[in-house]
């Protein structure tokens, strides 16, 4: 095995390394009811305080979750593209590699948003129509950042123009920075959960990536 490959484990092995004891610290580190409802919250302190300085600014809350559409939007476009590769050639070993992995990956983060919704780690800062919400990993920034990235690395792939792709590319990186921080100062999550859902994204999107190219080489 390459020491490419070999250094890309090691990352994704340490990205959800991280990811594990950064979800544990939360449940154990200065833990204190200042959600709604008396809900329990780690790193109380520094979440109470991020909270009330940025605020609840349901507009940016709506307008994120709005944006949280697109994503789904690529992920069906690739959906499509397996399925029209399947259906002209016949095989399911003869769709490409790349979007075999992809539909696997769509499969983990959707396991995962799921398993966090049953097993909640903590709730949102404010309530969602009166009703408590699972906070934990924000599920947009989860969807935004393993979906936009992986849709950058097919796209990276696929389109042959330079200038065109840099252009999409970069308008991509723009709108995941966007919604990401948009939520981060919506107040409608912990600060925590924000970190949260970026370290299991780059752990979801890196373990894609080292998948990828093991296939890739070995095809």
């Amino acid at each position: 095995m390459k020491k490419r490959n070999l250094r890309n484990i090691g990352v994704t092995i340490g990205l959800f390394a991280s990811f594990i004891l950064w979800t544990v610290a939360i449940t154990i580190l200065d833990v204190h009811a200042i959600g709604p409802n008396d809900s329990l919250v780690g790193f109380a302190t520094f979440n109470g305080f991020f909270h009330k300085l940025t605020g609840v600014h349901m507009e940016i809350y709506a307008i994120t979750d709005w944006l949280g559409l697109i994503p789904l939007c690529f992920a069906l476009g690739f959906a499509i593209l397996g399925l029209v590769q399947l259906i002209q050639r016949k095989s399911f070993l003869k769709v490409d590699y790349s979007i075999l992995v992809l539909g696997g990956f769509y499969i983990l983060v959707i396991a995962s948003y799921l398993f966090f919704e049953k097993f909640v780690i903590n709730y949102r800062p404010v309530l969602i129509e009166g009703n408590l919400e699972a906070s934990y990993p924000s599920s947009t920034t989860l969807l935004v950042l393993c979906i936009m990235p992986t849709a950058m690395m097919q796209l990276n792939t696929r389109i042959r123009n330079n200038t065109i792709k840099k252009v999409i590319l970069s308008l991509l990186a723009v709108f995941t920075a966007f919604v990401v921080i948009g939520r981060l100062i919506s107040g409608v999550h912990w600060f925590t959960d924000i970190i949260g859902g970026v370290l299991l994204s780059s752990g979801l999107v890196m373990l894609y990536y080292s998948v990828s190219n093991l296939l890739i080489q070995k095809d």
